[in-house]
């Protein structure tokens, strides 16, 4: 499984999701979702993204498949549906955008040229104080300062 890998991306909300009950089984432990979903060899991590990013109503139908599957070895008296609406009540719930987006949030988003702008004109500083640097820094061709003062210094 690859869980460890995304594991860091889920967070600590779906705690209550993965570890909740799913019923008894008839040897009478009690059966999480993690194992639930582990034992149909699914990535219990990836599953409950996935059902975290689906509406309401097609995660608790596909949730109720995988519990419908298991409800051989598990004693309870409820449908699968029943158990599956309980936990997917458990997932975090997410906001739900019906309409437009708010003009501020469009505004926000648009890329503007003045913030390239900025990012342009500090390369173009960077740049002219570098050449600036470069060409006090050496001599451009001429005689050696270091020859013309000691050819100064000896007598003829």
């Amino acid at each position: 499984m690859t869980h460890n890998a995304l594991t860091p991306l889920l967070g600590r909300e779906f705690d209550d999701f993965l570890f909740a009950p799913v019923g008894e089984n008839r040897n009478g432990t009690t059966l999480s979702v993690l194992s639930a979903l582990a034992r149909f060899d699914v990535d219990p991590w990836q599953e409950t993204a996935s059902l975290a990013g689906m509406p309401k109503e097609r995660a608790t139908e596909r949730l109720a498949v995988l519990i419908a599957a298991t409800s051989a070895d598990l004693v309870t008296g409820l449908s699968a549906a029943t158990i599956a609406a309980r936990l997917i009540a458990l997932l975090p719930q997410r906001p739900i955008y019906k309409g437009a987006a708010p003009a501020a949030l469009i505004k926000a988003a648009a890329f503007t040229p003045s913030r390239l702008f900025i990012p342009l004109t500090l390369l173009a500083l960077l740049l002219a104080g570098y050449f600036i640097f470069v060409t006090h820094s050496s001599p451009v061709g001429g005689p050696n300062p270091a020859a013309t003062t000691s050819e100064a210094s000896t007598p003829r």
